[in-house]
């Protein structure tokens, strides 16, 4: 099996185990944020950073919020045991990059990573995210490829894989809708806080060696859960943020 072949392989394996993958930084965090909490030279930098990494996060946010919104039925899907693909999107941000959900998860993650204030993980995150989603990348666009043809590598040519380029823009065909964005992010904009809140916790227990009940981000945590619960509720027992033609 050759190299690209192997990679297409691999992709389509990880592509079912994609959601465990915070998982992983979860357990990896530990250290990194027992290191920084005894960082005296942070000491004066915590507000700082706190603010430049929940901002990376909200940034992730904003580029997948606005892929999820302004794209039709057939497209951008959560589905976890094989690719599909109805139709494909070359317009809105996909005409600026062809994984701008991928692109908005490497930066949700990145801030909760940088929230533990070491760069040194920041890079092995990136590392990690790098050599986890090429595959799956690879994966899908090879999948579109055989379906779409000439369409996909015409599109490909011309649309930066990862890293944005907007000279060749193109307006979305359909309105951006918040509705949408209500109806499938709330569980992973609760997830994230959940992440912000674990780091925040475990850094105040190795640093004042002693357990906080409620802290401040316990509180963003329970107006994060009870948002989440209403739009789930709305979701699975309401037509309300449905909208026809979207996903």
């Amino acid at each position: 099996m050759n190299l690209q072949k192997s990679y297409i392989s691999q992709g389509n394996y990880l592509f079912r185990y994609r959601s465990y993958f915070p998982i992983l930084l979860f357990v990896l965090a530990v250290p990194f944020i027992y290191d920084t909490s005894n960082d005296i030279y942070l000491k004066g930098w915590e507000l700082t950073l706190t603010v430049l990494s929940v901002a990376v996060s909200v940034l992730g946010f904003f580029i997948r919020s606005y892929a999820i919104g302004t794209t039709p039925k057939g497209t951008s899907g959560r589905n976890t045991k094989e690719q599909v693909a109805e139709q494909l999107n070359t317009k809105g941000i996909y005409s600026v990059v062809r994984h701008p959900l991928y692109l908005g998860n490497y930066l949700i993650w990145l801030g909760i990573v940088f929230f533990t204030f070491s760069i040194s993980f920041a890079l092995i995150f990136s590392l990690l995210f790098w050599i986890y989603y090429e595959r799956i990348m690879s994966a899908e666009e090879d999948f579109i490829e055989k379906k779409f043809g000439d369409s996909f590598q015409i599109w490909a040519d011309k649309t930066p894989p990862f890293f944005p380029g907007f000279k060749n823009y193109s307006k979305s065909s359909i309105p951006f809708s918040l509705k949408t964005v209500m109806r499938r992010e709330y569980s992973g904009f609760l997830a994230t806080v959940l992440s912000f809140t674990y780091i925040d916790y475990l850094r105040c227990f190795f640093f004042h060696n002693n357990y906080e009940v409620l802290r401040l981000s316990a509180y963003f945590l329970f107006t994060a859960g009870i948002i989440a619960l209403v739009l789930r509720t709305l979701k699975h027992n309401t037509n309300w943020l449905n909208q026809e033609g979207r996903s």
